[in-house]
Protein backbone atom coordinates (compact mmCIF):
# COMPACT_ATOMS: atom_id res chain seq x y z
CA UNK A 1 0.00 0.00 0.00
CA UNK A 2 1.40 3.38 -0.87
CA UNK A 3 1.65 6.08 1.83
CA UNK A 4 -1.15 8.69 1.40
CA UNK A 5 1.31 11.57 1.89
CA UNK A 6 2.97 10.26 -1.21
CA UNK A 7 -0.15 10.43 -3.30
CA UNK A 8 -0.96 13.79 -1.81
CA UNK A 9 2.30 15.30 -2.51
CA UNK A 10 2.36 13.56 -6.46
CA UNK A 11 -1.13 15.06 -6.31
CA UNK A 12 -0.04 18.70 -5.55
CA UNK A 13 3.02 18.65 -7.56
CA UNK A 14 0.53 17.53 -10.63
CA UNK A 15 -1.70 20.23 -9.84
CA UNK A 16 1.22 22.87 -10.06
CA UNK A 17 2.69 21.96 -13.46
CA UNK A 18 -0.71 21.47 -14.98
CA UNK A 19 -2.03 24.76 -13.51
CA UNK A 20 1.42 26.73 -15.06
CA UNK A 21 0.44 25.55 -18.74
CA UNK A 22 -0.49 28.93 -20.58
CA UNK A 23 -3.86 29.17 -22.26
CA UNK A 24 -2.87 29.11 -25.45
CA UNK A 25 -0.82 25.93 -25.21
CA UNK A 26 -3.91 24.22 -23.59
CA UNK A 27 -5.81 24.79 -27.08
CA UNK A 28 -2.78 23.47 -28.82
CA UNK A 29 -2.67 20.24 -26.87
CA UNK A 30 -6.07 19.64 -27.22
CA UNK A 31 -6.30 20.28 -30.77
CA UNK A 32 -2.53 17.75 -31.02
CA UNK A 33 -3.88 14.96 -28.62
CA UNK A 34 -7.73 15.28 -30.94
CA UNK A 35 -5.30 14.80 -34.18
CA UNK A 36 -3.33 11.75 -32.29
CA UNK A 37 -6.27 10.13 -31.23
CA UNK A 38 -8.01 10.51 -34.96
CA UNK A 39 -4.56 8.61 -35.90
CA UNK A 40 -5.27 6.09 -33.54
CA UNK A 41 -8.59 5.21 -34.97
CA UNK A 42 -7.32 5.34 -38.34
CA UNK A 43 -4.96 2.88 -37.56
CA UNK A 44 -7.77 0.50 -36.25
CA UNK A 45 -6.00 1.01 -32.70
CA UNK A 46 -9.55 2.42 -30.72
CA UNK A 47 -12.62 0.14 -31.15
CA UNK A 48 -15.63 1.22 -33.16
CA UNK A 49 -18.25 1.00 -29.78
CA UNK A 50 -19.35 3.88 -27.72
CA UNK A 51 -16.43 6.24 -26.51
CA UNK A 52 -16.50 7.66 -23.23
CA UNK A 53 -14.86 11.14 -22.24
CA UNK A 54 -15.13 13.82 -19.60
CA UNK A 55 -16.18 17.12 -19.28
CA UNK A 56 -12.90 19.37 -18.39
CA UNK A 57 -12.75 20.47 -15.08
CA UNK A 58 -10.44 23.36 -13.74
CA UNK A 59 -6.93 23.23 -15.84
CA UNK A 60 -7.61 19.97 -17.19
CA UNK A 61 -6.86 18.85 -20.63
CA UNK A 62 -9.83 19.62 -22.78
CA UNK A 63 -11.20 15.94 -24.40
CA UNK A 64 -13.99 17.61 -25.99
CA UNK A 65 -12.62 18.21 -29.38
CA UNK A 66 -11.19 14.54 -29.71
CA UNK A 67 -15.03 13.28 -28.50
CA UNK A 68 -16.26 15.39 -30.83
CA UNK A 69 -13.87 13.82 -33.44
CA UNK A 70 -15.15 10.36 -32.47
CA UNK A 71 -18.85 11.32 -32.85
CA UNK A 72 -18.39 12.58 -36.49
CA UNK A 73 -16.68 9.24 -36.94
CA UNK A 74 -19.84 7.48 -36.15
CA UNK A 75 -18.89 6.77 -31.93
CA UNK A 76 -21.96 7.37 -29.64
CA UNK A 77 -20.33 9.25 -27.38
CA UNK A 78 -20.93 9.57 -23.17
CA UNK A 79 -19.71 11.96 -20.41
CA UNK A 80 -20.02 10.56 -16.78
CA UNK A 81 -22.60 11.24 -14.53
CA UNK A 82 -20.90 10.84 -10.80
CA UNK A 83 -22.85 9.10 -8.16
CA UNK A 84 -21.36 8.54 -4.61
CA UNK A 85 -17.67 8.67 -3.90
CA UNK A 86 -15.65 6.04 -4.85
CA UNK A 87 -18.63 4.15 -7.20
CA UNK A 88 -18.25 3.48 -10.99
CA UNK A 89 -19.25 6.27 -13.25
CA UNK A 90 -22.48 5.87 -15.55
CA UNK A 91 -21.78 7.60 -18.77
CA UNK A 92 -24.87 9.44 -20.82
CA UNK A 93 -25.41 9.86 -24.00
CA UNK A 94 -23.53 13.45 -24.83
CA UNK A 95 -25.47 15.73 -27.88
CA UNK A 96 -23.65 19.08 -28.17
CA UNK A 97 -26.57 21.17 -29.25
CA UNK A 98 -28.47 19.66 -25.88
CA UNK A 99 -29.15 21.10 -22.32
CA UNK A 100 -26.02 19.92 -19.44
CA UNK A 101 -26.59 19.34 -16.27
CA UNK A 102 -24.17 20.63 -13.13
CA UNK A 103 -23.16 17.62 -11.37
CA UNK A 104 -22.12 16.28 -8.20
CA UNK A 105 -19.38 18.11 -8.15
CA UNK A 106 -20.80 20.85 -10.30
CA UNK A 107 -19.42 19.33 -13.37
CA UNK A 108 -21.05 19.61 -16.55
CA UNK A 109 -23.34 16.37 -17.14
CA UNK A 110 -25.58 15.29 -19.78
CA UNK A 111 -29.17 15.92 -18.48
CA UNK A 112 -31.61 13.10 -16.86
CA UNK A 113 -33.41 11.02 -19.88
CA UNK A 114 -29.94 10.86 -22.04
CA UNK A 115 -29.29 6.81 -23.06
CA UNK A 116 -27.08 5.39 -20.70
CA UNK A 117 -23.85 3.92 -22.98
CA UNK A 118 -21.43 2.03 -22.04
CA UNK A 119 -18.29 2.68 -23.52
CA UNK A 120 -15.95 0.10 -24.86
CA UNK A 121 -13.54 2.91 -25.31
CA UNK A 122 -12.63 5.24 -22.26
CA UNK A 123 -10.88 8.93 -22.49
CA UNK A 124 -9.48 9.22 -18.75
CA UNK A 125 -8.78 12.14 -17.34
CA UNK A 126 -5.48 12.52 -14.84
CA UNK A 127 -3.13 14.19 -13.06
CA UNK A 128 -0.33 12.63 -13.54
CA UNK A 129 1.45 9.68 -15.39
CA UNK A 130 4.20 7.45 -16.01
CA UNK A 131 5.23 5.72 -18.69
CA UNK A 132 4.19 2.19 -17.31
CA UNK A 133 0.60 3.32 -17.49
CA UNK A 134 -0.18 4.26 -14.13
CA UNK A 135 -2.03 7.31 -13.12
CA UNK A 136 -2.76 9.61 -10.48
CA UNK A 137 -6.37 10.56 -10.18
CA UNK A 138 -8.12 13.01 -7.69
CA UNK A 139 -8.30 10.00 -5.36
CA UNK A 140 -12.18 9.80 -5.34
CA UNK A 141 -11.29 6.27 -7.35
CA UNK A 142 -13.78 6.64 -10.13
CA UNK A 143 -12.03 6.10 -13.08
CA UNK A 144 -10.44 2.79 -11.01
CA UNK A 145 -13.56 1.39 -10.23
CA UNK A 146 -15.09 2.27 -13.39
CA UNK A 147 -12.15 0.61 -15.72
CA UNK A 148 -12.47 -2.57 -13.10
CA UNK A 149 -15.73 -2.86 -13.98
CA UNK A 150 -15.75 -2.26 -17.75
CA UNK A 151 -13.11 -4.71 -17.73
CA UNK A 152 -14.90 -7.16 -15.87
CA UNK A 153 -17.69 -6.94 -18.56
CA UNK A 154 -15.76 -7.31 -21.37
CA UNK A 155 -13.16 -5.32 -23.32
CA UNK A 156 -12.17 -1.83 -22.87
CA UNK A 157 -9.36 0.42 -23.98
CA UNK A 158 -8.11 3.07 -21.74
CA UNK A 159 -6.70 6.23 -23.31
CA UNK A 160 -5.01 8.59 -20.57
CA UNK A 161 -5.29 12.14 -22.22
CA UNK A 162 -2.76 14.69 -20.32
CA UNK A 163 -0.30 17.45 -20.99
CA UNK A 164 3.29 16.23 -21.71
CA UNK A 165 4.43 18.06 -18.47
CA UNK A 166 1.92 15.52 -16.37
CA UNK A 167 4.19 12.79 -16.65
CA UNK A 168 6.33 11.39 -13.45
CA UNK A 169 8.97 9.09 -13.42
CA UNK A 170 6.97 6.78 -10.82
CA UNK A 171 2.88 7.43 -10.01
CA UNK A 172 2.57 6.09 -6.63
CA UNK A 173 0.28 3.27 -7.11
CA UNK A 174 -1.80 1.15 -4.84
CA UNK A 175 -3.47 -2.32 -5.88
CA UNK A 176 -7.08 -0.96 -6.73
CA UNK A 177 -5.19 1.13 -9.28
CA UNK A 178 -6.04 0.44 -12.87
CA UNK A 179 -3.69 0.58 -15.54
CA UNK A 180 -4.22 2.52 -18.70
CA UNK A 181 -3.88 0.97 -22.08
CA UNK A 182 -3.00 4.27 -23.90
CA UNK A 183 -1.15 7.74 -23.04
CA UNK A 184 -1.66 10.50 -25.43
CA UNK A 185 -0.46 13.78 -24.82
CA UNK A 186 0.60 16.73 -27.21
CA UNK A 187 4.13 15.65 -27.88
CA UNK A 188 3.35 11.66 -28.19
CA UNK A 189 1.41 8.44 -27.92
CA UNK A 190 2.09 5.93 -26.00
CA UNK A 191 1.05 2.28 -26.37
CA UNK A 192 1.31 0.38 -23.00
CA UNK A 193 2.61 -3.09 -23.29
CA UNK A 194 1.10 -4.88 -20.29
Amino acid sequence: MTDPQAKDAARREARARRDAIADRDRSTASAAVRDRIAELARDGHLPRGAAGGYWPLGSELDARPALLHLKDLGHPVGLPVSGPRGTALMFRDWDPQAPMAAGRYGIQEPAEGRAVLLPSLLLVPLLAFDRSGHRLGYGAGYYDRTLDGLRGGGAVVAVGVAFAAQEMPAVPVDGHDERLDWIVTERETLRIHK
